[in-house]
């Protein structure tokens, strides 16, 4: 049986990532909620779960003795597929641009910005609540998803790859930004597939079941 580390860092969606994670493995695999290096190290499949601000998650992740390391050692190093959840997602960048700059984790280049710079000032400010993908492409994790369809949100801030080609889905509020990133075994979602109900069920199982 595969195993699963889901990244206990004390983000705000860990018991709902994990139970999500549980409810789409169907038994199939073992989600461990973990911050020891040496189980990260040796896990089959890394999920990254994350709310709030940009650098309070990064310091929080930091904070955990060797699991930077243990994740990069886990993708890099043995080619675990890895999934970032919302902010988790937006640790991927090379840096996030709220409160100042604070350098992310730079596994694909480009930049965590502000929601509606350069766009209509009068969009509100988070995007909360559900709304349609505007175009989909990427990996076959993303298979599940299509133009058009609903899913969760729940952020003020957006990931923008230095590299469009980064990108897996766009999602249209105010301006198009990404929904979802992928690079290699690298994946990650702006929305909450534990929050995107039967949507949300495939990615995950999709996810459990990538082979990059």
């Amino acid at each position: 049986m595969q195993r699963i580390a889901l990244i206990n860092y004390g983000s705000g969606n860990l018991r709902s990532a994990e139970k999500a994670l549980i409810r789409a493995a169907d038994g199939a695999s073992e989600i461990v909620v973990t911050d020891d290096p040496e189980v990260i190290a040796t896990a089959d499949r890394v999920v990254l779960p994350g709310v709030g601000a940009f650098a309070a998650c990064m310091a929080a992740l930091e904070a955990r003795d060797g699991v930077v390391e243990a994740m990069t050692e886990a993708v890099h190093g043995k080619g675990a597929p890895f999934l970032g959840i919302c902010v988790g997602m937006q640790l991927l960048a090379s840096r996030g641009l709220e409160f100042g700059e604070t350098p992310g984790l730079d596994w694909i280049a480009g930049d965590v910005r502000k929601l509606g710079d350069g766009g209509d000032p009068a969009i509100k400010i988070p995007h909360m609540g559900w709304n349609s993908l505007s175009e989909v492409t990427g990996p076959p994790i993303f298979g599940g998803l299509k133009a058009g369809q609903p899913i969760y949100f729940t952020h003020s801030f957006a990931f923008f790859p230095k590299d469009s080609a980064d990108v897996a889905a766009y999602v249209e509020h105010g301006a198009r930004f990404p929904a979802a990133v992928a690079r290699g075994n690298v994946a990650g979602v702006q929305f909450h597939p534990e929050k995107s109900q039967a949507v949300g069920l495939d990615l995950l199982a999709r996810f459990l079941e990538w082979r990059p």
